[in-house]
């Protein structure tokens, strides 16, 4: 089995979306990416696509001092029409070199998690430091990002069941605790959250204990709120890309707000 595939899969439907809004002469705005146009999204895929595939190339087991500076290292002589990294939004046409350079990058990211073994020890941001933690933060990566081009263009299809399960569970092992000590939230009071899929098995029950997410499966405990939806919908609703009215809602409905006040976007 190509553990890699789902990751192709998605990089391969970003960038069919980008083409077709550079064929249209348009770079449109995203709007689940405020202040993004389609041009800006594909700069910092292909940047994050870049700066993986150097960690994992390299072997390199500490941080990089510019982690950001791996991927202009390898930016191209002529970037004539294409966004700067630090500015946006970038209007008019989709440079097609910008296009052609995040292909060749996504494709030498998946060449990288095929000839390397995922337990191969490489720096990470997470306690994980592994090749298979960059494949899994980068094939759900790829998702939401694949999903934020379509819905620009007006029809977003839903993340595959797989890679959305996935990333609800990984949701609360890895990005979770992350963004809560990156962005200093406030301690948790023992808010109980289950969150229910919808089209097929599998329960996430998520208790905020003062710095603790505790994650636990299945029906065992109580809830303070309860959240359903198909796995696409719930890992969408915990990516901040659709509204909770999408979600079937039952108990206190007041910690909808409070779940984004303890688990800051970033």
């Amino acid at each position: 089995m190509d553990s890699a595939a789902p990751f192709a899969a998605e990089v391969r439907a970003f960038h069919d979306a980008a083409r077709r809004a550079a064929d249209s002469g348009q770079a449109p705005m995203v709007p689940s990416c405020p202040a993004w146009t389609m041009s800006d999204l594909v700069l910092h895929l292909g940047m994050v696509h870049r700066m993986v595939g150097t960690i994992i190339r390299e072997r390199l087991r500490v941080p990089p001092i510019d982690p950001a500076g791996l991927a202009r290292a390898e930016f191209p002589a002529d970037m004539t029409g294409w966004p700067a990294p630090d500015r946006a939004p970038t209007m008019g046409p989709i440079p097609p070199s910008l296009l052609d350079w995040f292909d060749e990058g996504a494709q030498l990211l998946g060449r990288q998690f095929r000839e390397h073994p995922p337990d191969e020890t490489v720096w990470t941001w997470a306690p994980e430091q592994t090749v298979g933690f960059w494949l899994r933060m980068q094939t759900i990566e790829a998702a939401v990002h694949r999903w934020d081009a379509e819905n620009a263009l007006g029809a977003a299809r839903p993340v595959p069941e797989e890679i959305a399960a996935n990333a609800v569970t990984q949701t609360f092992e890895v990005m979770a605790p992350a963004r809560r000590a990156w962005m200093k939230a406030p301690p948790g009071a023992g808010e109980r959250f289950r969150f229910v899929r919808t089209d097929g098995p599998g329960q996430w029950l998520v208790r905020f204990d003062v710095e603790d997410v505790r994650l636990g499966f299945g029906e065992d405990g109580g809830f303070d709120i309860e959240l359903s939806g198909t796995a696409s919908d719930l890992m969408l609703f915990l990516w901040r890309r659709i509204p909770a009215d999408r979600l079937g809602v039952r108990g206190d409905q007041a910690l909808l707000d409070r779940y984004f006040v303890l688990v800051p976007p970033i």
